[in-house]
């Protein structure tokens, strides 16, 4: 019963990695369920692939499980998890050669399309505005745009924004700033 209610979600992220750290399965269970799908979902962002997606994300645990003694203590693990799956969807896409022009982290598109759920839009000129703004947000560069879904759709704050994207917290903020002008 008290294993039981040390691996609820009531558990943070933080001590999840702890016991993780310290070899307890249930723990990096609970974490593995707990990020997945939003993993998958980040990483569909980045390649048309699903299943090559999947696998980048069964890696990045397997990797962590693997070599959990070397991580480090303290992380934060929400966009430590995020910027492993970038960084591993980058490799296999160099190793795969499945886009000629990604030769880094910087290099890749992110394709991910904002939308609205036309049945959450009640009257035509909210529809208007949104469709407006939708339109806007999609033509903006990638990094933008990818910032703006990390920040806004993620709700990460700009610090970890930049350790996602590898850029300093000024060229994060920088990032986010010219999207939110270019809108």
């Amino acid at each position: 019963m008290k294993n039981q209610i040390l691996h609820s979600a009531v558990l943070d992220d933080n001590d999840l990695w702890t016991q993780l750290k310290a070899g307890d399965e249930k723990a990096f269970s609970t974490l593995f369920k707990r990020y997945y799908g939003y993993l998958i979902r980040y990483g569909n962002s980045f390649s048309p692939f699903s299943e090559k997606v999947q696998d980048c994300v069964q890696d990045v645990f397997t990797d962590i499980w693997v070599y959990r003694d070397s991580l480090s203590e303290t992380v934060i693990v929400k966009a430590y998890l995020l910027s492993c799956v970038r960084k591993r969807i980058v490799r296999l896409q160099q190793r795969d050669k499945i886009f000629n022009k990604s030769a880094s982290v910087d290099a890749i598109a992110f394709l991910f399309d904002f939308s609205i759920e036309h049945q959450l839009i009640s009257d035509e000129l909210t529809a208007g505005k949104v469709g407006r703004l939708n339109k806007l947000l999609n033509v903006l560069p990638a990094r933008q745009k990818e910032a703006l879904y990390l920040r806004y759709q993620h709700g990460l704050n700009v610090d970890e924004v930049a350790e996602i994207l590898n850029v300093n917290y000024q060229s994060a903020n920088n990032l986010l700033h010219r999207a939110l002008v270019n809108i």
